[in-house]
């Protein structure tokens, strides 16, 4: 009795404030934004009363997963992930289809996203695995092996598709195979295919939305035509052969020796990358190709994938220092503000309440991932700061990626802002995954 004592003294007097502040913080300022978003309708309080009912759901499966032992997941690692295949194996089998998307489940009451919850599950699977191998982590085969662990999630979530849900799945990934020591070489080459894989396709819309270019730059025009004509391909191909041999020739007359074994890497790793763009070039829709390049020239589709971008500009800016107030944005009240209660909910904040309270939000946000990190550097064991690891750098990506697309600095990607855009599989993940990260945190002193 006094040992239990001791330990639930030991938590309460090593209570994180500020990880728990910044996490009210940043749900008493979601809950209040998607209300304001939401008072133009018909029916005000329907996405207060499932964001509140998800949020109570959420919070419920926060304290059982504080409460329950992380380490156990540990030697439940294959079982985790062949639980979250199958689970992504049954919405495409018995899911339903929602904007162009057979991700979801339609149960009596509610919808559920089970790519929400699988991407945790992913989180533990990877650290399981990446534990066991840790000395063996340099190896290539174990290497690949990580990599396969991950690129089964994405073949079922790109087969729904649904690609925005698939972004933050190889940052996590590299991330931990990074902490765990992984060798850098091995990481660059997975970045340069999936840059290629993901870029090349991109670059081709952009170029194809100003057609003004391409007739007017030949070098462009022949490397948009390239990507649906193979004889120019394979000259392009040719001329990357060419440098490769001169690189080399080059570095030997420095007497920089290099064997052959690195340009043919190097050349594979750009064969497999531009094979690849075929594939994600297929499964992504024109409007999402779209959507995902404006970013750089909103104005060259201004009705279309770029209304977005600029209308959360506006929105944003006419917010100026101390913003109108809620219920009183007029872009978010007169609905020229798209998807705002979901993806553009920080440009509520940012015209409703200003530079304030939009800096705030971002400072909230900073120190909610920083104490995650620091819950990672002081967990027990590897296997609590690898999780910590992931799930700090799942929140620190979504947090980027949508931060900078409202700003119109990153591709519009349709990631929503966890923990304050609407969306309720979205927010029960959030504080489940909060749960899990609080478990590690106490249990560091017993």
């Amino acid at each position: 009795m006094t040992h239990t004592k001791s330990i639930f003294s030991k938590i309460i007097k090593n209570i994180d404030l500020t990880f728990y502040i910044s996490i009210l913080y940043l749900l008493f300022i979601g809950i209040t934004a998607i209300y304001s978003a939401s008072s133009n309708l018909d029916n005000p309080t329907k996405y207060i009363t499932t964001q509140f009912i998800a949020l109570s759901i959420g919070a419920a499966g926060m304290l059982f997963l504080a409460g329950f032992s992380y380490q156990y997941y540990k030697h439940f690692g294959k079982f985790i992930y062949i639980l979250s295949c199958v689970l992504l194996v049954s919405v495409l089998l018995f899911g339903t289809q929602h904007k162009g998307t057979k991700g979801w489940f339609d149960l009596p009451f509610f919808s559920f996203q089970p790519v929400e919850i699988t991407k945790i599950m992913l989180i533990l699977s990877l650290a399981a695995f990446i534990d066991k191998h840790w000395n063996e982590i340099s190896k290539l085969s174990i290497f690949v092996k990580t990599l396969g662990l991950t690129l089964g999630h994405f073949i079922l979530i790109m087969l729904q598709p649904d690609f925005s849900s698939t972004l933050s799945y190889f940052p996590v990934t590299l991330v931990l195979l990074y902490v765990a020591g992984a060798r850098l070489t091995h990481l660059c080459a997975v970045i340069l295919y999936g840059a290629l894989a993901v870029l090349i396709p991109l670059l081709v819309t952009f170029f194809k939305l100003q057609p003004e270019l391409l007739e007017t730059n030949g070098l462009v025009n022949f490397f948009v035509t390239a990507s649906t004509n193979w004889h120019k391909a394979a000259i392009i191909l040719g001329v990357i052969i060419l440098i490769l041999i001169l690189i080399k020739w080059f570095l030997n007359k420095l007497r920089i020796p290099i064997g052959w074994a690195y340009p043919v890497i190097f050349l594979s790793i750009i064969l497999a990358g531009s094979f690849s763009s075929i594939a994600v070039n297929k499964y992504l829709k024109e409007y999402q190709r779209k959507r995902l390049i404006v970013f750089l020239k909103p104005e060259i589709d201004s009705r279309g994938a770029g209304y977005n971008i600029i209308q959360s500009k506006i929105a944003i800016g006419s917010g100026k220092f101390s913003g109108k107030k809620f219920f009183k944005g007029t872009q978010t009240q007169l609905g020229f503000l798209p998807e705002q209660r979901t993806d553009f909910i920080f440009s509520v904040i940012g015209e409703e309440g200003g530079y304030v309270l939009a800096q705030l939000t971002i400072l909230f946000y900073f120190l909610f991932i920083w104490r995650a990190l620091v819950v990672a550097k002081q967990a027990r064991d590897r296997f609590g700061s690898l999780v910590a690891m992931g799930i700090a750098t799942m929140f620190a990506f979504y947090a980027i990626i949508n931060l900078g697309m409202v700003m119109g600095l990153m591709p519009v990607t349709g990631l929503p802002l966890l923990l304050l855009s609407y969306g309720g599989s979205s927010m029960l993940s959030s504080m489940f995954a909060i749960g899990i990260l609080i478990s590690i945190n106490i249990r560091r002193f017993y």
